[in-house]
């Protein structure tokens, strides 16, 4: 029967990500592994999609999304983030974000094309593009501060790269990208006819009064850019899958077949929901940013009481952290002895990098409940090799 399966998932395997969530329901143990981002639905947009659901906005939307859900998305990007967009033709609502970057690599690259992908990555990433027939190639960022420099992003360029993608804030590093870290990337791709991918599904988790910049909004790369961004964590509705992508016209709307042809188009009475979410006032996003700041600062003093060396986000909700010094075998080793005795689940960062920088490092997300985050801090505290 393995003649039936198709040789683009070969080697492929379902990421650790995945795993240590299975192995942590295994042992009973705190999950700040996987960035589910158990938190509460903000009532605005839970209202909003079950009114939906009561109004029986259930049938097919536009594979681009409801009007009103891109209206309100275009206010939000010339507000935000300074990205003037026609919310008719410049906009793709999508089945969450992983469905823009489908979308993306799907309906603007071809086969044989290299990706360039900036470790530490975010697994789907990478995957995706394998599965898209493309070729990755990679740019190592080093910890840290996962600075970037412009020789070493020259000399990861082929003459088959075609794109680069760009997370920010980062998953899993939590970097967010300078400006003029972007004016580098920006000069590099405009040279090298390159389109570039940016992720900022967590903008407005920053820390420290840090500004999100958007890269299409640097050295005018608009033109050869697909900006992807999402509710998922803004609204702590991971499962709910609504994400969103801005681009010049030719390319959403080659976005937007693709789109068609995979998903039809995204839930339609969360769409609705989403929407709603768009009139909370300023101050939900930043109240939300500053609960994470605390929650960051809190975890991070129980990692280095714990015995731990953390890198301190910008952003984003997750953590990096140190494990050379502990003296483990693998960081798969160390993330399964946190568990079983700690009761505290990560992940290894062999998921974020391909070779040795991975052994060294294990990632948590800590979008958790102040009480459980509590627990998980103290069981950390009282973990010692």
């Amino acid at each position: 029967m393995s003649s039936f399966i198709s040789q683009k998932i070969q080697g492929l395997a379902q990421s650790d990500i995945r795993r240590m969530t299975r192995e942590c329901n295994r042992v009973g143990g705190i999950n700040m592994g996987q960035g589910i981002c158990d938190l509460p639905t903000p009532p605005l947009v839970r209202d909003g999609a079950i009114q939906a659901i009561l109004d029986r906005k259930s049938i097919y939307s536009y594979s681009e999304g409801i009007p009103e859900l891109r209206d309100a998305i275009a206010t939000k990007l010339k507000r935000d983030n300074g990205i003037d967009a026609d919310p008719g033709s410049e906009i793709v609502v999508t089945t969450g974000s992983a469905g823009s970057f489908t979308c993306a690599i799907t309906g603007l690259l071809n086969p044989g094309d290299g990706i360039l992908i900036m470790e530490p990555y975010y697994g789907y990433h990478l995957n995706a593009a394998v599965v898209a027939g493309l070729e990755p190639q990679f740019l190592t960022l080093r910890p840290p501060d996962f600075q970037l420099y412009e020789d070493e992003l020259r000399a990861s360029i082929k003459p088959n790269t075609r794109a680069m993608v760009v997370c920010t804030p980062s998953n899993p590093s939590g970097k967010m990208f300078s400006r003029e870290e972007l004016e580098i990337i920006a000069k590099v791709a405009h040279e090298n006819d390159i389109l570039v991918i940016s992720d900022e599904i967590y903008e407005y988790i920053r820390y420290d009064d840090r500004e999100h910049i958007s890269p299409a909004t640097v050295g005018g790369l608009f033109e050869r850019s697909v900006s992807i961004m999402g509710l998922s964590k803004t609204f702590s509705i991971t499962g709910w899958r609504i994400g969103y992508s801005v681009a010049p016209k030719e390319l959403a709307a080659a976005m937007t077949l693709i789109h068609d042809l995979y998903y039809i188009c995204a839930p339609t009475p969360l769409q609705h929901g989403v929407a709603a979410g768009f009139d909370a006032p300023p101050s939900f996003v930043e109240d939300m940013a500053a609960d994470y700041q605390r929650k960051r600062d809190l975890f991070a003093a129980a990692l280095r009481e714990g015995g731990f060396d953390p890198i301190v986000p910008q952003g984003s909700y997750y953590m990096l952290t140190n494990i050379e010094h502990l003296g483990y075998g693998s960081a798969r080793e160390a993330a399964m002895d946190l568990l079983e005795r700690g009761g505290v689940a990560s992940i290894p960062g062999t998921a974020f990098y391909r070779g040795e920088t991975g052994e060294k490092l294990l990632r948590f997300c800590y979008a958790k409940e102040l009480h459980v985050l509590e627990e998980a801090c103290q069981r950390i505290r009282n973990f010692r090799r």
